[in-house]
């Protein structure tokens, strides 16, 4: 299966909180969009990997992608090597995306700069022709793809976009995707611990920090993304 966009986290619901909106708005665009979690979020303070895993299925059929794969490397541990990259190169050669949307270049937690850091690296060497590799569900060996464009979505720290999608229409999907993740957000009857995500005002900012950024747009919402390399245009009309 070829997909338009391959949208990879760190951790499950990453994902979500980064450009659910604009994964939605794709979909209802007709492009075929996948979900790659590399971990199982199995460090995370509330829930379980298990409930995690549940949780991810929920909120990818509420986004409506097409397909789903956890990598199963290690939450908190896994490195940017050789043997983290191939395994994430016959993926991407596997869907061959045009676009790919990943992790926060800088932020909060280790794991996000580290996996935008994996995938960005991943990309490249995948459009190499003398990396060799087989994938258990493609028969003999994978043809090189390499994406056209790797964006890197928001995540904790506010750091400034230089593209920004208007998402008008499609935040009540992301919100629902988001929470689908019921173990990990706010909920006033949880007995779990407390943590940065689970307040209140962390659900309530997802919502206000995407009409901040529609604001500065003069749209009702919109996310936003860094690039690793300057964006075109055919012509200064183009830009809105």
């Amino acid at each position: 299966m070829k997909l338009d966009i391959l949208a990879i986290g760190a951790h499950p619901d990453d994902v979500e909180l980064g450009c659910g909106a604009t994964i939605a708005k794709e979909i209802a665009n007709g492009k075929k969009v996948g979900i790659i979690d590399l971990t199982r979020g199995e460090l995370g303070t509330r829930g379980t990997a298990e409930t995690r895993d549940e949780e991810a299925t929920d909120a990818a059929n509420i986004l409506g992608v097409s397909v789903r794969i956890n990598m199963g490397f290690a939450d908190g541990f896994f490195v940017n090597d050789k043997q983290h990259q191939i395994e994430l190169i016959k993926e991407i050669r596997k869907y061959r995306p045009e676009i790919v949307l990943c992790n926060a270049i800088e932020d909060r937690h280790i794991d996000h700069g580290r996996g935008s850091k994996l995938v960005s690296d991943a990309c490249f060497l995948s459009g190499l022709v003398k990396i060799d590799t087989k994938h258990d569900d493609v028969d003999g060996w994978q043809d090189p793809w390499r994406p056209k464009f790797v964006y890197h979505y928001i995540q904790w720290k506010n750091l400034e976009p230089e593209i920004a999608v208007d998402v008008t229409g499609f935040i009540d999907k992301k919100m629902a995707a988001v929470l689908a993740y019921k173990t990990q957000f706010f909920d006033p009857d949880s007995k779990e611990p407390e943590t940065p995500i689970s307040s209140k005002n962390f659900t309530d900012s997802i919502k206000y920090r995407a009409r901040d950024l529609g604001r500065l747009i003069g749209t009702e919402y919109a996310e936003g993304f860094t690039v690793e390399r300057y964006p075109a245009v055919d012509s200064l009309f183009d830009l809105k």
